[in-house]
């Protein structure tokens, strides 16, 4: 949420969108469970509308537990992918938001560690389920060692030196 407010806010006002499990899951994707095949179809979705909202202009913000390197390169290759009439693909960075299992149970607001624990909730990822990480994401950040704000700072720092957040005051300069 602290990515998608400093992007929407000045210097940048962008227009950005936060997807997240929270609504995704009650929505577009509510027929889904957490089977692999289920979670592959999640993300799959999830990078098309992401896809859906570049095309727009829109900064997608994705925030899923995405526990599969084959789900992430088929994102990536959905964004990058040359469009119709050989337009370039819109761009795609794969931040990490990397969290020991131990930190993640000790934050998590609605007890569903502790359900997988108990056996409540099968195919949990970190627990009974596979968690497979990144091996060349943009952007790699420690969250057990880095702030909310720092970590927003790396991420838009990296979109500024990429020049994804280009101002509409600097645009202005360059015409």
């Amino acid at each position: 949420m602290a990515l998608e407010q400093a992007l929407l806010r000045k210097p940048y006002s962008k227009a950005a969108y936060r997807l997240d499990g929270d609504n995704i899951r009650f929505g577009l994707n509510k027929d889904l469970g957490f089977s692999p095949k289920d979670r592959e179809e999640n993300i799959r979705r999830i990078a098309e509308v992401a896809k859906l909202f570049a095309d727009s202009a829109t900064v997608a913000i994705t925030s899923f537990i995405s526990p599969y390197r084959a789900d992430r390169d088929l994102a990536r290759q959905l964004h990058e992918a040359e469009r119709p009439g050989g337009d370039p693909g819109v761009p795609f960075v794969e931040v990490w938001i990397d969290v020991p299992v131990k930190v993640a149970e000790q934050r998590d607001p609605k007890g569903l560690y502790k359900k997988a624990r108990e056996g409540k909730i099968p195919e949990f990822t970190g627990i009974s389920a596979p968690y497979e990480e990144p091996l060349k994401p943009e952007i790699h950040i420690h969250s057990d060692k880095t702030s909310v704000e720092d970590a927003v700072k790396i991420i838009v720092k990296y979109l500024e030196d990429k020049g994804y957040l280009a101002t509409p005051e600097a645009v202005d300069d360059e015409a």
